[in-house]
């Protein structure tokens, strides 16, 4: 064993974490629905939509037969939406091709919808004990730091110098233990901000550490403005306390899941309600505009709300008969995977 996987080990024995919901048991299934959540998010965000995932859905073949819509509703508020899809996906998969259970064959696992190598090699490690590196951000952080690795460890020829390095502290036993504690050792101690080097057990053979650049690693990814973009929504509420929802179809953000339509101003929402909605309607009231923002755009959203007469309480053909439309009772907008901002301008439960 690596001196490194050595006091790593040591150090996850006293102060890691055991108590994580993953890890007992650890099966395949179990560890595959945490690794893909905690690909974006915090493991004290995670463990709230992870255990009520797995009461809903407790088994790979429940997953797989599970519809769409439910799988975005549980899903829903975590972000980063094509995690949940491409999770779906991989469940049909290894229920059509693999017998209902996900593939102990690396090479098969990375391949399937939304894993890859560092995600397939975690499963692996943790629910079979197989000797694979993962490499998330709390790994390349841990190891920039630790060999001072310079550039961003995304571009490809940093990556490949970690990963190379990841391999080389594998330990030869405790590999489920080993792979948790590599990642709760950048999450807890390696952090992003403020570091607790004066406990850290690598302190001494740490080149950062050594040479005063734990600020500095890993260095930061080029950065640039985010672009802007702008969008009407449109909350339309009958007399009867239902919102008109619009599915998301194509490869957005949201895709999958149901908002309030959007258009890109005032004449484009009148001729979009005239289409769509079976009622007369005036011109609606403008509400505060407020931001989201994404990894890769900052958006601001400007809802305007219409509050339909009794004559809107009838369903429209052409409602009706749309599939991507439907009225939903504001008391049962839990049922939906809704985008956490149009959950908040809705006031739904998170």
């Amino acid at each position: 064993m690596s001196q490194f996987a050595d006091r790593l080990l040591a150090w996850f024995d006293r102060d890691g974490r055991h108590d994580l919901p993953w890890q007992h048991p650890r099966t395949p299934y179990r560890v595959w629905l945490a690794e893909i959540m905690l690909q974006q998010t915090q493991v004290q965000t995670a463990i709230p939509y992870y255990t009520r995932f797995l009461d809903a859905l407790p088994t790979l073949p429940d997953l797989a037969a599970a519809d769409t819509d439910r799988v975005m509703a549980l899903w829903a508020g975590l972000g980063y939406y094509a995690r949940a899809r491409n999770l779906h996906r991989a469940a049909q998969v290894c229920v059509l091709e693999h017998g209902g259970d996900l593939p102990d064959d690396f090479e098969t696992l990375a391949t399937l919808p939304g894993i890859g190598r560092s995600t397939a090699g975690a499963i692996l490690a943790q629910a079979h004990g197989q000797r694979l590196a993962i490499l998330d951000g709390n790994v390349k952080r841990t190891l920039a730091r630790f060999h001072g690795v310079e550039g961003w460890p995304g571009s490809s020829p940093v990556e490949k110098k970690l990963w190379q390095l990841a391999e080389s502290h594998l330990p030869d036993t405790r590999l489920a233990d080993y792979t948790q504690a590599i990642m709760d050792f950048g999450a807890t101690l390696c952090t992003r901000h403020d570091p607790a080097c004066v406990l850290c057990p690598m302190q001494d053979d740490c080149v950062a550490r050594r040479e005063g650049r734990v600020g500095q690693l890993p260095e930061a990814k080029p950065g640039k403005p985010l672009p802007e973009r702008r969008t009407l929504m449109l909350w339309v509420q009958d007399a009867q306390g239902r919102v008109l929802l619009s599915r998301r179809r194509g490869k957005g953000v949201w895709s999958g899941l149901w908002s309030l339509p959007e258009t890109e101003g005032a004449d484009a929402a009148r001729e979009w309600l005239a289409r769509h909605v079976a009622a007369d309607f005036d011109a609606g009231e403008d509400l505060p505009v407020f931001e989201h923002v994404f990894s890769h755009y900052r958006l601001h959203i400007e809802p305007r709300r219409w509050r339909l007469s009794d004559a809107g309480v009838a369903e429209d053909a052409r409602v009706g008969d749309n599939a991507d439309l439907r009225w939903q009772p504001m008391e049962n907008l839990h049922e939906l995977g809704l985008p956490a901002p149009v959950k908040k301008l809705l006031g739904a439960p998170p």
